[in-house]
């Protein structure tokens, strides 16, 4: 197992589990180049095992000094484009969040396919200068969220997303007491799909609120064909 942390490690129990690449991300910390190129060796270690390893982020903390002082949009840009990847990696991933979670957690939270909760958990939209800050977990939670009251107070005002606000909008896949449990659960049932077929499914999944139907057609026709003829050479194989 390859861990990429270097802060507090995932919760007792998850450490002995096999080809995983574990990352720790602290939203109490100001964003910097290290923090970019941290995310960016778990991608690539994600991208060299060919998606057999999940790739699992434990978030937590939120910023309690302003992070924007120091800043530039060079390296915000950056860090968004970190998490891009991380959307597009060949693996499954799986988030734990615990307590509050804002500034970079948030942001890392809001990018993996499966989101873990504990119940104290709270997402939080940092505040600065009388505004929140607007970099794209705002573009995420509106598109997990929809238009939802809870999102538009989260975004315009700071207000902190409760765990169980977060399950009914379907921004968190589950709140649970045991995260370490919860993880194994869910690093079992993605280990049936993964690679290059795994981020295919997740970008028509991710295309298909904004795609018509006409323009999605050839899209997923390419992609049946890519099944057919794998399934073909699976055959020719037995």
């Amino acid at each position: 197992m390859k861990d990429t942390t270097t802060g507090t490690p995932l919760p007792t129990g998850i450490e002995e589990a096999a080809d995983h690449i574990l990352l720790h991300i602290d939203g109490r910390q100001t964003l910097s180049a290290e923090t970019v190129a941290v995310v960016a060796a778990a991608c690539d270690q994600a991208e060299d095992q060919g998606g057999r390893a999940k790739l699992i982020v434990q978030v937590s903390g939120a910023p309690g000094r302003p992070r924007a002082r120091g800043l530039t949009v060079s390296l915000v840009n950056k860090w968004e484009q970190v998490l891009r990847h991380v959307e597009r990696l060949p693996a499954a991933t799986i988030a734990v969040a615990t307590g509050d979670c804002g500034g970079l957690a948030l942001d890392a939270f809001l990018a993996v396919d499966y989101r873990i909760v504990t119940r104290s958990a709270r997402l939080l939209v940092p505040v600065e200068d009388g505004a929140t800050w607007p970099g794209m977990a705002l573009f995420r939670l509106a598109k997990h969220g929809a238009n939802a009251a809870v999102i538009r107070r989260a975004v315009l005002f700071g207000t902190p997303v409760e765990a169980a606000d977060g399950l009914a909008l379907n921004l968190v896949d589950e709140v649970v007491d045991d995260p370490a449990e919860a993880v194994a659960v869910a690093v079992e049932r993605s280990g049936v799909v993964a690679g290059t077929e795994l981020a295919i499914r997740r970008q028509l999944l991710l295309d298909a609120p904004t795609t018509s139907f006409e323009e999605a057609l050839g899209v997923h026709l390419a992609a049946c064909d890519r099944a057919l003829r794998r399934a073909a050479a699976a055959g020719g194989r037995s």
